[in-house]
Order: C-alpha cells, then sequence, then structure tokens
C-alpha cells in the first residue's frame, strides 16, 4: 500500500510540473476592427489565468500568455465565443454573435469590405 501511494504521489508530482505558468500560444481569431480587439482581449484577459492577450486586426492572431496549471486554450476559446468572436475550433452562437456591435459583424461580406485598408479616393 506505501508503495501505490508513493508511486501516486510522484506521477501527481510529474504532472504538476508539466504544467507550464507562463505557456505561450497563437489562436485564429475572426474579427474586423479595433471594438473587435477590445472585446476579444477583455474576454481573454478576464478568463483566471490569462496574464498577456493580444490581437492582431489585420493578421486576425491571437497571441496568449496563460498559466496552463489554472486554464486551457480550450477555456480561453469558449471565453472568446461567449463574446461572439469564432476561432477555428468553436464558432460562436448565433445569440452571441447578434450581441456585437453592428460595425464588428465579421461575418457579413459588406461589413468586411467597409473595414478593408483605405480605399483610393475618387475623382
Amino acid at each position: 500500500m506505501k508503495k501505490v501511494l508513493v508511486l501516486s504521489m510522484m506521477l501527481f508530482g510529474l504532472i504538476t510540473f508539466a504544467q507550464n505558468k507562463n505557456a505561450r500560444a497563437s489562436i485564429e481569431v475572426d474579427g474586423v476592427c479595433m471594438m473587435c480587439k477590445d472585446r476579444i482581449e477583455k474576454a481573454c484577459i478576464k478568463t483566471k489565468g490569462v496574464k498577456s492577450a493580444v490581437w492582431n486586426v489585420k493578421t486576425h492572431e491571437l497571441k496568449l500568455i496563460f498559466d496552463e496549471r489554472k486554464t486551457s486554450l480550450d477555456t480561453i476559446r469558449k471565453s472568446i465565443a461567449a463574446v461572439g468572436h469564432d476561432t477555428k475550433e468553436l464558432k460562436a452562437s448565433d445569440e452571441a454573435y447578434e450581441s456585437i456591435h453592428p460595425c464588428c459583424k465579421y461575418r457579413d461580406e459588406e461589413v468586411i469590405e467597409d473595414h478593408k485598408e483605405e480605399k483610393p479616393i475618387k475623382n
């Protein structure tokens, strides 16, 4: 019995040790503007264990630093989807998507066109 207990404690210690306190990850998140950036980053930061979240409007890349002992990428993706933004792995519910500002409707081609880089001025 003693051997089983010692072996269990050693295994638990290895598993705990394997979790990274400052894990880094990058995921793709849909959005079109600075309001989206603010919403996505806030959703991440409010997730327990997330230390840093920076979303790039042009590339749609979200760079994260988080504590794997307190959260996971799945939990972070759920937080993002809850505020109305899609990731490759998890799509926001229609209800969450509809709650975002009309200029942030990244699924709408017309909105995407409106947010593209400055259009040339016609004379």
